[in-house]
């Protein structure tokens, strides 16, 4: 049996939280033209964008290497502005056990915050940690807010 590890951002949005979840949800092929140091590409390889069981690619760059995701959407709650994405195929993968993203939209002291979490397994001690993930995911998250700010 493998690690189990979390790890979780909470950023602090300047755009509108409608703007970020509806990106994610019904735009995310907009994401490379808002992000493309992060994000170059992205493909939808079955269903319909945003709906729950569609599969979706994306390619992008962390640490200097190109890299793909191959996920499947598997929860998207407009109400509470949640969107869960579990890599089925891709670099995270091949050295993991299993990989889940979560973005959560949320409200706290009258402050919108972009909360991801990463859970993941990793099988033994000697596959590191996602820490690299998660500040990839944090930089793109601020680029795509600052897109919708500027």
């Amino acid at each position: 049996m493998g690690l189990k590890s979390v790890l979780c951002a909470k950023i602090e949005m300047k755009a509108n939280k409608d703007v970020f979840h509806d990106v994610f949800t019904n735009k995310p092929h907009h994401v490379s033209t808002m992000s493309p140091l992060h994000v170059q590409g992205f493909d939808l390889l079955e269903g319909d964008i945003g709906t729950v069981g569609s599969k979706i690619c994306w390619t992008y760059t962390l640490d200097g290497e190109k890299k793909i995701s191959k996920q499947k959407l598997e929860v998207v709650d407009h109400e509470n502005k949640v969107l869960v994405l579990k890599e089925f195929e891709g670099d995270v993968t091949n050295k993991y056990d299993s990989f889940k993203a979560t973005l959560h939209i949320e409200t706290k002291d009258e402050i919108d915050l972009i909360s991801w979490t990463l859970e993941y397994e990793r099988p033994n001690e000697n596959v590191p940690e996602l820490i690299s993930l998660l500040d990839f995911i944090v930089g793109m998250t601020k680029a795509i807010d600052d897109h919708h700010v500027n």
